[in-house]
């Protein structure tokens, strides 16, 4: 397969589309936005006014859509389903909920069309750099077809099952745990920087001891820059993710205390700063202590 489509070009969707490009693919795009589509057609895309002309430009088509409606409403009715030939891969790596991910599913039988439900972890970076982790479910016929384009957007694909759904499932998962370790973060930020620490030597201790880790460091890293927008990690998505998780818990009963109290955090940084990054959730922390942990200059 070396005709690949990428409908949602933003943050983790261009970057998609850069690493399809780099691996010698075709690549069809979509994306509502104007200056995406033009910045698409800038490294090499083949821009597409649907998504039924992605579909039928394509082998494999990635959704990197926000969320559940825009998926189905992209993929099933006239969208790709419409178009794609049988055998194609829809690969689904938007976070969405499991539900959704069975509902398309159900929508595309009949069509002889092979869903991927394989969301992803690594952020923008990752995205960019083509180093995502993703976490696919599927049938060994539809892995085995997609594995050149998902290989040539990833470091590492894990098999977490056959049915689709259970990719979401385990993101949700993945989520309830990064929501918690963000939070930490922002809250240890604010209490170094009320408390007298510098700011770069915090940094050292945090990136060099157990509790360093590619989440915590970014986000201490952009904390003490003051880079809270335009990072590629818009606070809409981990708020979404949250929400996905909880709603997930508490269909089995399960109760989420830290990623509870990292979805509040969550909140109150989307709504006094709609516009920032997850990082911004430390700023209504410093506003609260008067005390922020910065390097000099920032």
């Amino acid at each position: 397969m070396k005709r690949a489509g990428v409908i949602g070009l933003g943050d983790m969707g261009s970057g998609l589309a850069k690493n399809l490009i780099a691996a010698g693919f075709e690549v069809c795009g979509l994306d509502l936005s104007e200056r995406r589509m033009a910045d698409f057609a800038a490294m090499g895309g083949e821009p597409a006014a649907s998504p039924a002309e992605v579909g039928a430009r394509s082998d494999v088509a990635f959704v990197m859509v926000m969320n559940g409606d825009q998926a189905k409403a992209v993929i099933l009715g006239d969208g790709l389903a419409s178009t794609m030939k049988p055998g194609s891969i829809v690969l689904l790596t938007a976070t969405i909920h499991a539900s959704e991910a069975r509902e398309i599913a159900e929508g595309l039988v009949g069509t002889g069309l092979h869903l991927v439900d394989s969301p992803v972890s690594g952020g923008f970076l990752g995205a960019q750099a083509g180093t995502l982790t993703m976490m696919a479910a599927g049938s060994d016929e539809a892995l085995e077809k997609a594995r050149p384009a998902m290989e040539a957007v990833s470091a590492t694909i894990h098999r977490v099952g056959d049915a689709p759904g259970m990719g979401q499932t385990v993101k949700a998962c993945l989520q309830s745990l990064i929501g918690p370790i963000f939070g930490a973060v922002f809250e240890a930020s604010v209490l170094a920087a009320k408390a007298g620490v510098d700011a770069e030597a915090l940094y050292k201790v945090v990136s060099t001891s157990g509790a360093g880790c590619g989440i915590a460091n970014t986000a201490l890293r952009n904390i003490i820059d003051a880079k809270f927008e335009g990072t590629g990690s818009h606070i809409n998505t981990m708020h979404k993710d949250l929400t996905i998780a909880l709603d997930l818990a508490r269909q089995h009963g399960v109760p989420l205390f830290s990623a509870s109290t990292a979805m509040q955090l969550f909140q109150a940084g989307k709504t006094r700063h709609p516009e920032g990054d997850n990082w911004v959730v430390t700023q209504v922390l410093e506003e609260i202590s008067g005390a922020a942990l910065r390097t000099s200059g920032t």
